[in-house]
């Protein structure tokens, strides 16, 4: 079995990760990503003059997980709202002193908790609609979140996705691999997550396919 190997700065947000816990009645909060799959994200966020000023998180997962939480939550305290929008997972992995190939998708998920506690505020407390229509483009751009730890690019830029249709709740999906890609089950489970989040889809066809 391979060894993970993570930086200094990963292992100290682990062992001492800042802003665990919760806030009462936050202003926006957001739950990503799915126990069952093997990690999950909660961020709470309070607001005041358009600033974040309070955010904490709760973390079911791996050390990464856990460090990730913990630097979006340090480097989106104290910004503007529409800050804290464009931080992206590749400024946290850096943040971190970069993470290991199989657990970019952490901090992918930081990232998406923390811009889903945004919504939430927006929709609750500006009465900001978020009302997406699931068609296949909105598939694509979830497919976009999903990271090739063998290039760092997201599965869809890395041309891994070479069929994609969806009619009727049923999605069809078509990807490749190499014969002796070891990140093949990664992606398929991230895959399958990611889709399984999204209510309309009513069946998953996940086919791996030669090209």
């Amino acid at each position: 079995m391979a060894v993970i190997k993570y930086t200094d700065k990963v292992i100290e947000h682990f062992k001492n990760p800042r802003n665990v816990g919760e806030i009462e009645n936050p202003d926006g909060v957001a739950t990503v990503g799915s126990p069952a799959c093997g990690d999950q994200v909660t961020v709470f966020l309070k607001i005041d003059n358009d600033r974040i000023k309070d955010i904490k998180f709760l973390s079911y997962g791996c050390a990464s997980n856990i460090a990730t939480g913990s630097i979006v939550t340090e480097m989106t305290k104290g910004k503007r709202v529409e800050e804290a929008k464009k931080v992206t997972w590749k400024q946290a992995s850096e943040e971190l002193g970069g993470l290991p190939p199989v657990k970019i998708h952490c901090s992918v998920l930081a990232v998406d908790g923390l811009k889903a506690a945004i919504k939430n505020y927006e929709e609750k407390k500006l009465g900001i609609k978020h009302n997406a229509i699931v068609d296949e483009n909105y598939i694509i751009e979830r497919l976009e979140k999903i990271i090739y730890p063998k290039t760092g690019e997201n599965i869809v830029a890395a041309k891994l996705v070479k069929y994609l249709k969806f009619e009727d709740g049923n999605l069809t999906i078509e990807i490749t691999f190499d014969e002796t890609d070891k990140f093949k089950q990664n992606v398929l489970e991230e895959i399958q997550e990611y889709m399984g989040e999204i209510k309309e889809i009513r069946k998953l066809d996940l086919r791996v396919v030669d090209y």
